[in-house]
């Protein structure tokens, strides 16, 4: 074999294994995207059932501001759940626990401790994502595609 016949294999093992690399890549992203949607949707399950014990709680002791407040943060749109979370967190701190059921107190406690951690594991998700997104060969080859950037959600956690 010629040099040159030599230099057209070495080129064509060398896009064999740069393709290769940059599937195995992609599919990695792929399942980081994945990963960031299963995270934001048990976040928004734990994020319904704290809006659930919230209007127990609002019934029990006649919380007209805390039943509103929690139908507004289950109901607002992800771009505004932020700011509605925020809130029904900082009214739920507020809230005498000594005037409640024991049932009721831990079924809220637990509530929230599920929020704090379906929380952390979706802005874990985003941030892995992120960080493989900002990586060159990602940006150069366009391997998220079409997917929409992942976003963090941070609001005020409960002191549970």
């Amino acid at each position: 074999m010629s040099v040159f016949e030599w230099l057209l294999v070495a080129l064509a093992v060398i896009v064999v294994l740069g393709g290769l690399f940059l599937v195995a890549t992609a599919n990695r992203l792929d399942r980081l995207h994945v990963r960031t949607d299963a995270g934001w949707a048990a976040l928004d399950a734990a994020l319904a059932r704290r809006a659930v014990v919230a209007r127990a709680v609002a019934v029990v002791l006649d919380g007209d501001g805390l039943h509103r407040t929690a139908e507004r943060a289950e109901a607002a749109p992800r771009p505004d759940r932020e700011v509605e979370e925020n809130e029904l967190t900082l009214l739920l701190a507020q809230v005498d626990r000594s005037r409640l059921p024991s049932g009721l107190v831990e079924e809220l406690t637990d509530a929230e401790h599920r929020v704090v951690i379906a929380r952390r594991v979706h802005n874990d998700a985003v941030r892995d994502t992120l960080a493989l997104r900002r990586r060159r060969k990602v940006r150069y080859f366009k391997l998220a595609g079409t997917a929409p950037l992942p976003e963090y959600f941070e609001f005020a956690e409960p002191e549970v």
